[in-house]
């Protein structure tokens, strides 16, 4: 099996990563509560945020993952460059100092896995390609948004409950629940973005913490 190939890539550095994102998860600030009424205030800055977001198609961030579905599961560190709508996504174990590469394009509709016993795979879909490999069920076409706290568009009924900022709390699309946990707050001319994510949909669960946000490399 393909997948077999690639878990003890990432099983490798699951107990020193999973510490790494429990232990960053407790030392944040406690988890927004939802709020059941926003302020006139509060709504417009969340909006002109995600004016200012959509308007910025190339971004970049550093950070750590944990993956699972049933008893399949392991971690790394995750770095993910976003240009317009095709990324590519650099995910490695410390332990083992092996990684493995996904390029993908959302609106295009490739996909390219390297790192692999074998040599790489393709596909017409990053999801189904990694999919294939891993079986892990990762949403990466619609991660660019949700990673920064944005609604799917185009994409056709979505549940979504805010904080007192306006922003995303939890939100329910595409079959996914989505809990944002802890947020870095607006400074320096950048938006506030998320800081600590989970992702879940039945028994495919995936918690990141993002360490650093940038830019995209040219």
């Amino acid at each position: 099996m393909m997948h077999s190939m690639i878990r003890p890539l990432l099983l490798a550095a699951a107990t020193v990563a999973l510490a790494a994102c429990t232990s960053v998860g407790s030392q944040k600030t406690p988890v927004p509560d939802v709020a059941y009424t926003v302020s006139p205030a509060a709504e417009r800055a969340e909006a002109a945020r995600v004016q200012a977001l959509r308007a910025q198609p190339d971004w970049s961030f550093q950070g750590r993952v944990a993956v699972s579905k049933g008893k399949n599961g392991g971690s790394g560190r995750i770095d993910w460059e976003q240009q317009g709508s095709a990324y590519q996504v650099q995910l490695s174990a410390p332990v083992t100092r092996q990684s493995w590469r996904l390029q993908g394009d959302a609106l295009q509709g490739s996909g390219r896995l390297e790192g692999l016993d074998g040599g790489p795979r393709e596909g017409a879909d990053a999801q189904a390609v990694l999919l294939a490999a891993t079986g892990w069920d990762i949403p990466v076409n619609q991660l660019p948004d949700w990673t920064r706290g944005l609604v799917l568009e185009g994409s056709g009924e979505a549940a979504l409950q805010r904080d007192a900022e306006g922003r995303p709390r939890q939100l329910r699309q595409a079959g996914w629940q989505v809990d944002y946990l802890d947020w870095y707050p607006a400074q320096d001319g950048r938006q506030s973005l998320p800081r600590r994510i989970e992702a879940s949909k039945g028994e495919a669960k995936v918690r990141l913490v993002v360490d650093q946000w940038g830019e995209a490399n040219p």
